[in-house]
């Protein structure tokens, strides 16, 4: 079953269909062409994962299936990003979201004991688990307490948690605190694919010139996701030679304004453009100033961000004319 040492011969992706996930098939495919790919969809009607080998139907709410399903796969390593991923719409549904967002991966975690017990396992985490500890105005640490402010936060929190138990009862696991990201393929239920979505729309002439927007006089740590990215296929890269357990900010450490943000989308675009504060984009809980300390994975990866900024944000306006164009 295994590649090389650092090599997986059969990768396994879950969340294989969602954002992050299908840029990831494609990192993963440059970093090692050799492996096999597989991604997991959560119903057959999904349809095959592009960019993967195989495709299998992997549901992480129906626990008592994963074992069987994880020992057909025949994985090496297991990088999970199957989760309920959109703050907003957490708190409308905060059961469903921690019922795969913790009890999920749970389930996921003890199959692979079961069933793979010789293969790794990366929890795709979360920066937001931190949540109140950025009151501190500080950059946060992997030490730090963790403190979510809102259903899908201290749902991931709780399932980082249950990973670190994993750890010390043999699973060899990673937990990736990935900060915030953005990038092409973003739903718009994100503030800079919101944005982008709605200059798109400006310009194709689809509606007025009026953006609306949540709270604009906050700051966020953002990375592109192909940076994030690279940091899990770094992850996976070195995954031997990392503690079991182990905690990592994927972060760049340098917060950006949310309406400096749309300030330089306008001008990349053009487009000139009212704005106006939304209620139902305000969150019931929020956290001004968001602040990572990258430290760590910079040392213990070899990780850090390399795609410019200004990059990031054409590729998700690029990304949005195309699909209004297509009618999206």
């Amino acid at each position: 079953m295994s590649g090389r040492p650092g090599r997986p011969a059969r990768i396994l992706l879950t969340g294989a269909g969602g954002f992050v996930g299908q840029h990831l098939l494609v990192s993963l495919r440059q970093a090692f062409p050799e492996a096999v790919l597989v991604g997991a969809r959560r119903r057959a009607s999904e349809g095959p994962a592009a960019g993967a080998d195989e495709t299998v139907i992997l549901d992480v709410d129906e626990a008592p299936a994963l074992a069987d399903t994880v020992a057909a796969v025949r994985p090496d390593a297991v990088l999970h990003l199957a989760a309920y991923a959109d703050v907003g719409a957490s708190f409308r549904n905060p059961l469903a979201v921690w019922r795969t967002n913790v009890l999920g991966t749970v389930a996921l975690g003890e199959a692979v004991l079961q069933a793979a017990p010789r293969a790794s396992f990366l929890m795709a985490s979360s920066g937001e688990v931190y949540g109140l500890a950025f009151q501190s105005g500080q950059p946060v640490g992997e030490d730090t307490p963790l403190a979510p402010a809102n259903p899908y936060a201290a749902s991931k929190a709780a399932a980082d948690l249950a990973m670190g138990e994993m750890a010390l009862r043999g699973l060899r696991v990673v937990r990736l605190r990935a900060f915030t990201h953005t990038g092409a393929g973003q739903a718009d239920g994100f503030a800079v694919a919101a944005f982008a979505h709605q200059i798109a729309r400006i310009e194709a002439g689809q509606q007025p010139p009026v953006l609306r927007t949540g709270a604009l006089d906050r700051w966020r740590d953002f990375l592109d996701v192909r940076d994030v990215c690279s940091a899990y296929v770094a992850a996976l890269a070195k995954i031997e030679s990392l503690p079991s357990g182990v905690a990592l900010n994927i972060c760049s450490g340098k917060p950006r304004r949310i309406g400096d943000i749309l300030d330089t989308l306008l001008r990349l675009s053009g487009v000139e453009a009212s704005v106006e504060q939304d209620a139902a984009r305000l969150r019931p809980t929020d956290v001004e100033s968001v602040q990572g300390d990258p430290t760590l994975a910079r040392q213990t990866l070899g990780w850090s961000p390399t795609i410019p900024w200004e990059e990031t944000l054409e590729t998700v306006l690029a990304d949005w004319r195309s699909r209004v164009a297509a009618g999206e």
